[in-house]
């Protein structure tokens, strides 16, 4: 249950920031995490209602504001068409659609968890996160950023050519993941992010030569990250499952393109 002393929505971005600074408030989303942790918070900042909720397109990029629902990310043709559907993929095994009808972008992103899918899949594409004070930042660069009183506004997918595949494996279907693999393929570059390790996602880019022996390559990347153990694996069994993981993403954009970039 969210306990707090006072609840307001706030009427500006300035006016959210300036609220935020104080050590005992924070900022609500989709209150999908917040909720769950036993805390008496002094004000809670609710930012719904300045218009940070909708998803725009050029010939660049996407921009999808903070307050964007994940189901309305996982229903977004055109994103899912520019992804070839790697996106829905992230998304479609989080807990449950009441659930991703409620929790957001921004929330997820901002949250850097060690078990999410979405960041998993956005720190591999060319994104970027756009903060009220801290401007334009990169993704792999905000993911290991230190938690701040900044105010996530959107984030930025550019449209850069890429062939993209997203793959996790969970101990039961709703549960959070044990591992998670996103690969991007560009035209010279293979970028392979590993999440859920269980430390938040990161990423490994090499020149495109180093996959044409899939499963040497596969095994050398998932050997380049750390892993930890907890309830729901053993650090060695995340290693395992990454290199599998791995090598099934990247033939799953093999087999959809048709196209011999490696040699098995």
């Amino acid at each position: 249950m969210l306990r707090c002393n006072d609840y307001i929505f706030a009427e500006s971005l300035e006016e959210a920031y300036e609220l935020n600074q104080k050590k005992n408030n924070v900022i609500v989303a989709g209150n999908g995490w917040l909720k769950l942790r036993k805390r008496q918070w002094g004000t809670v900042i609710d930012i719904s209602r300045l218009c940070l909720d909708k998803i725009t397109e050029n010939d660049e990029e996407f921009r999808i504001g903070a307050m964007v629902c994940l189901s309305d990310i996982e229903n977004h043709k055109e994103l899912n068409d520019y992804t070839d559907g790697a996106v829905k993929e992230s998304l479609r095994h989080i807990v449950g659609t009441q659930f991703r009808n409620c929790v957001t972008l921004g929330g997820s992103i901002f949250g850097r968890f060690g078990f999410s899918d979405v960041l998993s899949m956005f720190i591999v594409m060319d994104s970027y996160v756009e903060l009220y004070k801290g401007g334009i930042v990169p993704m792999h660069e905000f993911a290991k950023m230190p938690y701040d009183d900044d105010i996530l506004v959107s984030i930025i997918v550019k449209k850069k050519p890429l062939r993209l595949a997203y793959s996790s494996f969970r101990n039961q279907s709703t549960d959070f993941p044990v591992v998670t693999c996103a690969v991007a393929i560009g035209e010279d570059i293979i970028t392979t992010a590993i999440g859920a390790r269980p430390a938040k996602a990161d990423i490994r880019t090499d020149g495109i030569d180093a996959c044409r022996d899939l499963k040497d390559y596969a095994k050398k990347t998932a050997e380049s990250f750390d892993y930890e153990s907890n309830m729901r694996a053993s650090a060695e069994y995340r290693r395992h499952i990454a290199e599998v993981l791995i090598k099934r993403t990247v033939e799953k954009i093999e087999v959809r393109y048709g196209n011999q970039i490696m040699d098995k």
